[in-house]
């Protein structure tokens, strides 16, 4: 599954992708706030990320941005199952943060999550990354609040998360895709 945004194209990883997902992911700022990347982040992380089965249910993409050189791996996002229904995860490589990435990229699969016929969306952020936390509420996401101990694989620590929502019937709640 492939999606187009103003400056992204969001697609599947490839195998040919492993070493500049690799460059993107492997920094510790960037993997203490995920739930499941592990730190240190390794080569064979990053091969086994980009051989892994896609559901199409619950899509995960690739953020490259399109340039001269061909296209830059900035980061990844994607919808994942979860026990209570579906959740929105994303990570941005740290070159590419506070330029509107996140945001877009999570309007385009918010977009695709209503494709796929989901009425609501889950998301959550470890209490001491805010700027995750900015981005949920430009989404329209809605604070639960909920505070839960959610386990950090690059940390090797539970952490406290806080959880949101979104109702994606109410289709006026995510603003256009306009910066």
């Amino acid at each position: 599954m492939f999606h187009v945004t103003e400056r992204l194209l969001l697609r599947p990883a490839w195998p040919e992708d492993a070493d500049a997902l690799l460059r993107g992911i492997a920094d510790e700022t960037v993997v203490r706030n995920l739930a499941r990347a592990p730190w240190p982040y390794l080569p064979e992380h990053a091969r086994e990320f980009v051989a892994r089965g896609q559901d199409q249910r619950v899509p995960n993409f690739l953020m490259t941005l399109p340039g001269e050189d061909g296209s830059r791996i900035i980061g990844s996002i994607g919808l994942g199952k979860t026990e209570t229904g579906v959740e929105l995860g994303y990570w941005i490589a740290r070159p590419y943060w506070g330029q509107g990435f996140a945001t877009e990229a999570g309007r385009g699969v918010i977009e695709v999550a209503r494709l796929l016929g989901y009425g609501k969306l889950e998301a959550g952020h470890f209490l001491d990354n805010p700027a995750s936390g900015r981005v949920l509420r430009k989404l329209s996401f809605r604070p639960t609040g909920k505070v839960a101990r959610r386990h950090s694989c690059g940390r090797g620590e539970a952490v406290d998360c806080a959880l949101y929502r979104l109702d994606l019937g109410d289709e006026t709640l995510v603003p256009p895709m306009a910066a």
